[in-house]
């Protein structure tokens, strides 16, 4: 798919988690938490963060920016 251009828009459309994961990949990160459900319906969960203090802090900061974005689309 080489004609295929990326483009940073936001989409209400679900994409391929292969795709996300892919575009991920491309990035540095300092640390990262991984959630998703798996085919079966289970909850699946990895982290490179031990403390679970940090990784709620950080999922609340995504929160609120998801938020935010929604507030203001």
């Amino acid at each position: 798919m080489s004609n295929v251009v990326e483009l940073p828009v936001i989409t209400t459309l679900p994409l391929d988690p292969k795709r996300v994961l892919a575009g991920a990949s491309e990035r540095e990160f300092d640390r990262v938490v991984l959630i998703g459900r798996l085919q079966d319906g289970s909850e699946y969960f990895a982290s490179s963060e031990p403390d679970g203090g940090t990784i709620l802090w950080d999922m609340e900061r995504v929160r609120h920016a998801l938020m935010k974005i929604a507030d203001d689309a």
